[in-house]
């Protein structure tokens, strides 16, 4: 599945094997603990849901993967290149996953977030997450130190049911 997203136009795109290479270059530019070939190719193969999103000219922008649960999504990672940061992609990730979840009848969008990453929290937050819980030294840190995540839940709400036309 693929869409376009407007203002400016924007694509929506399938992330494949074959794009790796540029998905791992953006995630070591993001991320001082940034996920690995074997992650990105593990969720591939498990069928993760994992998107890209590309400007006019093919330029990768940012991505999301999230993996599906019965009634729940959980949000794995979504990352915005740091070049492109600021200009709203990560809301239109967000906005296209909480989409995904409504169409597929998800019911709770999860996710886990370094407690020290106050931007992201921030457009959680702005985007209708709340705080769920702690995960207490959840992710790797500087010196072999650990950091807490905070635990965030989105609440999908239900698509309207298509009343059928009538035939004249």
């Amino acid at each position: 599945m693929s869409a376009v997203l407007n203002d400016p136009p924007l694509r929506l795109l399938p992330m494949k094997a074959q794009h790796l290479d540029a998905v791992l270059a953006v995630e070591v530019q993001a991320y001082e603990f940034p996920w690995t070939r074997g992650n990105f190719v593990d969720s591939l193969a498990a069928g993760h849901v994992a998107h890209m999103l590309c400007g006019s000219r093919g330029d990768l922008m940012g991505y999301v993967l999230a993996l599906p649960g019965f009634e729940e999504m959980h949000l794995l990672n979504l990352t915005v290149t740091p070049a492109h940061q600021g200009h709203g992609h990560a809301r239109r990730l967000l906005e296209w996953l909480a989409g995904w979840c409504q169409q597929e009848g998800a019911m709770q969008l999860w996710l886990e977030v370094r407690e020290s990453n106050t931007r992201a929290r921030h457009i959680y937050e702005r985007f209708g997450f709340a705080n769920i819980a702690r995960r207490k030294g959840y992710y790797p840190a500087p010196h072999g130190l650990r950091e807490d995540a905070v635990v965030m839940g989105l609440p999908i709400k239900p698509q309207p049911a298509q009343v059928p036309h009538a035939v004249e």
